[in-house]
């Protein structure tokens, strides 16, 4: 029997043609094998927009990707605070590129309902929030804002190959990604699409309680498996402080010793814990950065602690 090839998942099957391949999910070696669907959508083989989308990111010093395996853990909300944090520096450039493209809840928390993107000679221009951070989403091309996004892999594939080959970011020090849940078409495409000009990193986000960090294990692995940096994990949510009293109470009790434990476990280094402070669903409501608005929040000192150790461990 012939091994799998060299691009092949670590759990594939033997004779899988390797995800590059034409064949790949659809070769009958793919039959059962649990990656058989993303493989059969995910871009093949050696890409002709390749060039284009490594002469865009050339010019990014830092690409860092934001995920997690679980919903509703706080990755958008975390991406914002990071790149409003990120951007307080006059001098750094940041962009944010949005690819949750069934959920894209970027522009909100930007504070950017109802723009547009707009074109020019050198490609689309990133919306931006200030004169040097810029985002980019398929929030800004919905005729309405309600309007569902029912989409399978090949077209979410292209949007995202166009956020990377067709929008003018210029010179960045941080491209930040905001990602949807799980492990699947955004994932392989962004890092296939980023693979030559390199990913700096991911950071993970899970709340404390063993609902999230079971899924948030897989996501350690298609980092591994995928040969993503892991920068580091942050634990949203981990208990509740009282805006006026600033007591804390737990909401999720970490019962299996929560991310801590779980970055130990996995030899994943722990960037820190950030409390659930409700005005931070505030002020990305409202598109405001939490830091500069509540900047005595325990929470705030949390994000500051947390941000100032991944740009220390950025190379």
């Amino acid at each position: 029997m012939s091994p799998p090839a060299a691009t092949a998942p670590e759990n594939a099957p033997e004779h899988c043609p390797g995800t590059e391949s034409e064949q790949a999910g659809k070769s009958s070696a793919c039959d059962g094998c649990p990656n058989q669907n993303v493989c059969a959508t995910a871009p093949k083989g050696p890409d002709p927009d390749l060039p284009m989308i490594n002469g865009r990111m050339g010019t990014v010093k830092h690409k860092i990707l934001v995920l997690s395996g679980k919903g509703g853990v706080g990755k958008s909300s975390f991406t914002t605070q990071l790149s409003f944090a990120l951007s307080h520096d006059e001098e750094t450039q940041v962009g944010v590129m949005d690819i949750d493209i069934c959920g894209p809840s970027i522009p909100k928390m930007f504070g950017l309902d109802g723009e547009q993107i707009h074109q020019s000679n050198s490609g689309w221009s990133p919306v931006y929030v200030t004169d040097n951070l810029g985002v980019m989403s398929i929030g800004f091309i919905l005729q309405e804002a309600d309007d569902a996004i029912i989409w399978r892999g090949p077209k979410k594939n292209g949007l995202i190959k166009q956020f990377l080959k067709d929008v003018d970011w210029g010179d960045l020090d941080y491209l930040v990604v905001d990602t949807p849940p799980g492990t699947s078409d955004e994932h392989l495409s962004v890092v296939q699409y980023l693979k030559e000009s390199g990913i700096t990193g991911a950071i993970l986000i899970t709340t404390p309680q063993e609902v999230a960090l079971q899924d948030v294990r897989k996501e350690i692995d298609f980092c591994r498996k995928v040969k993503i940096p892991i920068i580091g994990v942050v634990e949203n949510m981990a208990g509740f402080v009282c805006p006026s009293c600033k007591g804390e109470s737990v909401i999720f009790a970490p019962t299996t010793g929560g991310a801590k434990k779980m970055a130990e476990d996995t030899n994943v280094r722990f960037l820190g814990s950030i409390p659930l402070d409700p005005r931070i669903g505030k002020s990305c409501d409202q598109g405001l950065s939490f830091l500069e608005e509540y900047p005595d929040s325990p929470a705030t000192k949390a994000y500051e602690n947390i941000i100032a150790e991944i740009k220390k461990l950025l190379p």
